[in-house]
């Protein structure tokens, strides 16, 4: 779902060019609310932003700007890369958890969304239902940005393509594996993959699929790019001729209570050195982290030379500051 909100008048003398019209003001949901062309102007903001840091030179984009980051769930490198990334913009980050909040206790989400557009120049929600996002932007008159639900992670996904993008030097051709729980990570990388050319193969254990609503909607968004997307059960299969592997913990917060059950469905689904035989020799791995070393991942591929994690993690905040430079 797009929405756009009304814009304030600006008071300087900046000229926008048409896809920052098309950028501004927008909510950033879901990827498949936003074209190919759309993702790939962030990801090259995300370039130049992280090339000025690197240089010492400032943007100073949100300079004036307060931006409220509401948390219900735990975070370590949304929380951070968010904060960090609006101060390194000139903005000022205001963090709210659930417990700071009237939300607490029992306070409508529409009368919160009403009320923080009234101080806030624009919003940043880690939750758990997606339509807890949703309605929050429906009533937000400030754009919304969705850092984490249990249906979809766009912020990482676009962070990890551009990881991607920066180490393979392209895109288009390329093939992600995931392997794991057909949770909110496969969803975004599923629809990533799709709006940028990026072949995806998800491999979960029967029961553990992705939505089939969303496979559905990245089959659709895959034909503009000539993209492909596998979803099997079958973990060699889906590492064939792989450049990426991917994979997440087995248990999502919120999961606890099944970890045990968990672990029994996902023990032939670990990313290890018998199942990387069958991938590209210059694989590249993958992970969202936290990790579990010894569960999802063997701990010597997700320490190994072949891992990028750290890069990951490290542009979540290039690519988040491109996003809010383009919306707010």
């Amino acid at each position: 779902m797009i929405h756009v909100k009304v814009q304030q008048q600006n008071t300087g003398n900046e000229q926008l060019n048409p896809m920052q019209a098309q950028l501004k003001g927008r909510d950033f949901l879901a990827l498949n609310d936003f074209s190919s062309s759309q993702l790939q102007h962030i990801l090259h903001e995300a370039e130049i932003l992280k090339k000025q840091h690197k240089n010492g030179q400032q943007d100073r984009s949100l300079e004036g700007k307060i931006i409220g980051l509401i948390f219900e769930k735990a975070s370590t490198r949304t929380r951070v890369s968010f904060e960090v990334g609006i101060l390194q913009l000139g903005g000022k980050p205001l963090f709210l958890s659930k417990n700071d909040l009237q939300l607490g206790r029992g306070e409508p989400l529409s009368d919160t969304g009403k009320v923080l557009s009234r101080y806030l120049d624009g919003i940043m929600i880690r939750t758990y239902a997606h339509d807890t996002v949703i309605e929050l932007a429906r009533n937000a008159t400030i754009p919304v940005i969705n850092g984490l639900t249990d249906l979809a992670h766009p912020c990482q996904a676009l962070a990890d393509f551009h990881t991607i993008k920066e180490k393979k030097g392209k895109l288009k051709g390329l093939k992600l594996t995931y392997i794991g729980d057909g949770n909110n990570m496969a969803h975004s990388l599923m629809m990533a993959g799709a709006k940028l050319g990026v072949d995806i193969a998800i491999a979960t254990p029967p029961g553990y699929e992705p939505d089939a609503s969303i496979s559905k909607l990245c089959k659709n968004a895959a034909v503009e790019t000539g993209a492909t997307l596998q979803i099997t059960n079958n973990p060699v299969q889906a590492v064939q001729g792989a450049d990426i592997i991917y994979t997440d913990v087995w248990a999502s917060m919120g999961q606890e209570q099944e970890q045990q059950s968990r672990e029994t469905a996902f023990q032939s689904y670990q990313v290890n050195r018998e199942l990387l035989k069958h991938a590209k020799n210059d694989y590249l791995f993958m992970h969202c982290l936290p990790a579990h070393r010894g569960e999802e991942v063997a701990a010597d591929i997700i320490d190994g030379p072949q891992s990028i994690i750290f890069d990951q993690a490290e542009n979540r905040l290039h690519v988040q500051k491109a996003i809010m430079k383009s919306i707010i």
